[in-house]
């Protein structure tokens, strides 16, 4: 299908790739492995002629077609999503125009028996077959069969793009290489802005195609569902592997002992023949013998070791002013984009350094909560952001956002000051842009390495409200864990929106949900959210929430559609007010019990048996705490005689 014969690609002093060789054949399902900056995105922009190589040849068939998504979408803003899909049938107006100008020729002409008139015949049969083949007339129902299967409604073919979040948008490129029918698919970390729903929609697709793909991806668990054959890029070489990721690894590292036994033993053997080199060069009986060593020496080809990168990035954000006890609250906020509703009465409050994730499927509005928290879009309702807060937000694009034809130092440069001026290379070391990888212009940098200088940007300006829009998108894991130790040291407060479990896992002390155009708090970490869904992934609980949701909409359906919106709105408040009330009593009850059993472990000790003041805290406790539960009695029966107005 595609033969890659002695590709070479260099962009500074090193070259990236040398002498590199390898065939993806039909049906051939490839995961490109390697660290950050070893090149998987440029392989793929050469195989799909966006980007030329130094040296070398790339064969591909004449009729062969490539499909290409990228890291970074290119979706216009003025034009809906049927128009955007609709794109991928480009091709098919001008196949359609040629086929009218050569039946117009064969209307116009009279020479029927001739060998030209034949041969025109052939070559509009031929044109009208591919024009067919290619979806011919039935492209418009394809579209809409292709965006329904993705997860689009109908409402949504004329919904401007930019109305959509970055998973849905993905899901449009998606649909135009999709309808386009290419024979080999090549996807560049196609799950970043992808839920878990997309992604088991993606895995089933590409297991059922039967075009070759060739994929880069962090998502250890979608490229061992999907992948059969594994090409890792290491030292400028491709090592080939043909077996999943999983048995990948296990070769991987036996692999690598054996180089390092080679290794160590070539380096044993070199250092011997040079010991007796310098031990006897002077001497001009040795002299035959010396030559001879030195010639073995310079025969010797040096084994080279795969390039382990054991250094970390060093990741700190600077201390921080302290802020407002509440960094934002939101009051009855609600969003609209025409007739359409991303969320409504979103109440919710943010105290200082908490640690908070927006979790949600894509298009439920985590992103478009984070722009309003930013100024960034318009709103009806109240968002307040507190006293004093200086907010630090990095973009699910904010890689994308650097300028490409800048430097890394030059990057820095322009937004640092004072004394980081004078320690801009310490900062670029720290994040492994050390000596002359500083001098590498953007444009070179893969996905991750851009987001470490993204990140960099952030550090620059002193935050005491980290806003971090999918942080963990093209960083892979090491750098994904150094990420995560920073936030957690962090003095200030943070919002992460984020899918990843393991990343938010320990993190965050409360989650917001949300879904079906409401934003649900949860207290806990994300494995407390998990539990009380019932659920073992974020999706599974998204999906049970929002069942859930469903069902208790069609309970109140009816005597909820006699109320005006002014009575539903305070019936709203009332419930809120209730239920805030019972959550409170029960924390009291709570902090009590938990008191309560101390004490009652202190007063088992003979030693306390005579301690007044222990036996009072405790009858004290006692009485306040019975009193407490009556309270949650009556608060209680109050709020479910308001849920069932």
């Amino acid at each position: 299908m595609i033969s890659v014969e002695g590709l070479k690609v260099e962009f500074g002093v090193k070259p990236l790739f040398t002498n590199v060789s390898f065939v993806v054949n039909d049906r051939d399902r490839i995961a490109l492995v390697g660290k950050n900056g070893a090149g998987k995105s440029t392989m793929l922009k050469i195989l799909c002629g966006l980007q030329k190589p130094t040296a070398g040849n790339i064969a591909i068939p004449n009729d062969s077609t490539i499909g290409y998504l990228p890291q970074v979408m290119k979706l216009q803003d003025d034009t809906t999503v049927k128009e955007e899909t609709r794109k991928a049938f480009a091709n098919n107006t001008k196949i359609k125009l040629h086929l009218e100008k050569m039946q117009q020729e064969m209307t116009d002409r009279t020479d029927y028996e001739s060998d030209s008139y034949a041969e025109l015949v052939d070559k509009f049969t031929q044109e009208h077959e591919r024009y067919m083949m290619l979806g011919g007339e039935s492209y418009e129902a394809e579209i809409e069969k292709t965006l329904i299967g993705l997860g689009f409604s109908r409402e949504d073919f004329e919904r401007p793009t930019k109305e959509f979040s970055g998973g849905w948008r993905m899901r449009i490129e998606l649909a135009k290489i999709l309808l386009q029918k290419p024979d080999v698919l090549l996807l560049d970390e196609p799950t970043n802005h992808l839920d878990i729903e997309s992604i088991q929609w993606l895995e089933q697709f590409l297991a059922q195609s039967s075009n070759a793909v060739l994929l880069v991806s962090h998502d250890r668990a979608f490229i061992n569902n999907v992948t059969n054959r594994t090409l890792e890029i290491t030292c400028g070489h491709i090592e080939d592997y043909r077996v999943k990721y999983n048995q990948y690894l296990v070769l991987r590292a036996e692999r690598r002992e054996q180089q390092l036994r080679a290794y160590e033993n070539q380096q044993k053997e070199m250092a011997d023949i040079k010991a007796f080199v310098d031990r006897f060069r002077y001497q001009a009986s040795k002299a035959v013998q010396v030559q001879q060593r030195i010639r073995q020496l310079e025969k010797i080809v040096p084994i080279e070791v795969d390039d382990v990168d054991n250094s970390r990035m060093h990741l700190k954000f600077p201390p921080c002013l302290r802020s407002g006890d509440y960094p934002v609250i939101c009051e009855d906020l609600r969003k609209d984009y025409g007739d359409h509703t991303i969320f409504s009465d979103v109440n919710l409050t943010i105290k200082r350094g908490e640690k908070v994730a927006f979790v949600g499927k894509n298009g439920e509005g985590k992103s478009t909560l984070v722009k309003c928290i930013m100024s960034q879009i318009p709103y009806t309702g109240k968002l307040k952001v507190g006293h004093n807060v200086q907010i630090g937000y990095f973009a699910q694009n904010q890689a994308q956002l650097l300028d490409e034809s800048l430097s890394i130092y030059d990057t820095i440069d322009q937004v640092a000051t004072g004394d980081m001026r004078l320690r801009i290379n310490d900062l670029l070391g720290a994040f492994m842009f050390g000596g002359e990888i500083s001098d590498k212009k953007v444009k070179v940098l893969s996905g991750g390495e851009r987001s470490r200088l993204a990140m960099i940007k952030l550090l620059l300006e002193p935050v005491n409200l980290l806003i971090l829009d999918e942080p963990t998108n093209h960083l892979d894991l090491p750098s994904k864990d150094v990420l995560k130790e920073a936030i957690k040291a962090f003095d200030g407060t943070a919002i992460i929106v984020s899918h990843d479990r393991e990343f938010l896992d320990g993190l965050v002390d409360k989650v917001y949900e949300f879904g079906g155009g409401r934003v649900v708090e949860h207290l806990g970490g994300i494995y407390d959210y998990l539990h009380a869904h019932n659920a073992e992934t974020i999706h599974e609980a998204i999906t049970n929430a929002t069942v859930q949701f469903d069902a208790s909409s069609k309970t109140v359906e009816s005597p909820a559609s006699k109320m005006s919106y002014a009575e539903h709105k305070e019936l709203q408040k009332k419930l809120k007010k209730a239920e805030k009330k019972v959550k409170d009593c029960e924390t009291k009850i709570a902090t009590m019990e938990k008191r309560i059993k101390e004490l009652d472990v202190l007063l088992m000790d003979p030693k306390n048996s005579t301690n007044m003041k222990l036996v009072t805290e405790y009858k004290s406790i006692k009485d306040s705490l019975d009193k407490e539960n009556e309270e949650w009695f009556i608060l209680s029966d109050a709020l479910s005689e308001l849920q069932k107005v």
